[in-house]
């Protein structure tokens, strides 16, 4: 290497250093203004829509403060990429990939959950307006909207590789006309499988009960079979996914049943009239909830009794105490119903209110799991 080469080298390199430098001040800045990107969404909502920004932000915002932080954070750090661009090809082209990946992911997330918020915010309540039943069929179309934005997250980091996914999916689907029909029972496996891990009937570490009662844990779900080991003997049974997803399988571990305790504090003290309304009113909008187990519902008046000058003891309650059972099969489901609980604790309050009784509900609501019978 000549003189005049090391020269230019120098050169190149010095011309290099003010973007580098340019690119760590802009990473430095997106981790730091990147903690703050729910409080700019809420600021923008608040600038351009005032009247309407209030519920976006309780309902929205401050509940997924994290999915905005991460989404917010990886899209200023995606940004200032170009500087690096500028400064190190060879670094820019080894981490563009790993931070498109983080970003699409993290955007992704923050939709699905926003998607998540708006069905129970929203959705739930547009049912009940229209006098749909609300039930799992709700949870199976946010699982579905959930599959579409993780496919179109694939889709765009493959366009942000330059990788032609679709002419590659269309490929395989030719392809696989022919493999179907020289391995079908591999592919009635793997599709089996599928199914299982898309319905998720059961997760490993749940109890489940076959079709001829036996008792059963589940270890593992593999491509092919799932293993259970059964709770009597303790031992290791191996059954073909394709077998098990037509067999009628109870699964003892969603057996979920969460007892709620609701405390309504009254304004005014009560009489056995009034009472015998707000049980009469609290029973009929529990009941008619869907997941809650009906006949369940409890109600106890706590206040105590008065009497004057020697006279019978007259009815005075201030507080009661409503106890039911809420059913489930996931956590979702049971957020799901507590969302309704929410709802019904409206209509309870608009209802009691046209007769003069007035109350505000205790917080926190207490929910209690109840025990799995096996």
């Amino acid at each position: 290497m000549t003189v005049q080469d090391l020269l230019n080298l120098v050169q190149i390199e010095l011309l290099a250093l003010p973007n580098l430098v340019i690119f760590f001040v802009a990473l430095l800045l997106a981790l730091l203004v990147g903690r703050y990107t729910p409080g700019l969404v809420a600021l923008l909502l608040s600038r351009f829509s005032p009247g309407s920004s209030s519920p976006v932000v309780e309902h929205f915002i401050r509940p997924e403060r994290g999915a905005f932080r991460l989404a917010g954070t990886l899209l200023l750090v995606s940004l200032s990429m170009v500087w690096l661009r500028e400064s190190s090809p060879g670094l820019h082209d080894f981490f563009r990939p790993l931070v498109n990946l983080a970003t699409i992911a993290s955007v992704a997330w923050l939709v699905s959950r926003l998607f998540r918020q708006l069905v129970r915010v929203y959705g739930i309540d547009l049912l009940r307006r229209l006098g749909r039943e609300v039930d799992e069929l709700l949870l199976v179309f946010e699982t579905l909207i959930n599959v579409v934005i993780g496919c179109v997250a694939v889709l765009a980091f493959a366009q942000s590789q330059n990788f032609n996914l679709i002419g590659l999916i269309a490929s395989l689907g030719i392809g696989g006309i022919a493999i179907g029909l020289a391995a079908q029972t591999i592919l009635e496996q793997l599709l089996s499988t599928i199914v299982i891990y898309l319905d998720r009937p059961f997760i490993p570490g749940e109890y489940i009960r076959l079709k001829n009662g036996q008792l059963c844990r589940v270890e593992s779900v593999g491509l092919r079979s799932t293993k259970i080991r059964t709770a009597a003997k303790s031992t290791l049974i191996i059954v073909p996914n394709s077998i098990l997803i037509k067999e009628e399988i109870e699964n003892i571990s969603r057996a979920k049943k969460v007892m709620v305790l609701l405390y309504l504090d009254f304004v005014r003290s009560l009489s056995e009239e009034d009472a015998a309304l707000v049980k009469q009113v609290v029973t009929q909008a529990t009941n008619s909830l869907f997941g809650i187990d009906p006949g369940s519902t409890s109600i106890t008046f706590s206040g105590g009794t008065e009497s004057a000058n020697g006279a019978a003891p007259r009815f005075n309650a201030r507080r009661a105490r409503v106890t039911f059972f809420i059913l489930g099969s996931n956590d979702n489901s049971i957020q799901l119903r507590k969302r309704l609980l929410e709802l019904a604790n409206h209509s309870i309050a608009e209802q009691l209110r046209r007769y003069g009784i007035e109350f505000t509900v205790q917080d926190p609501t207490v929910y209690v799991e109840s025990p799995i019978t096996l």
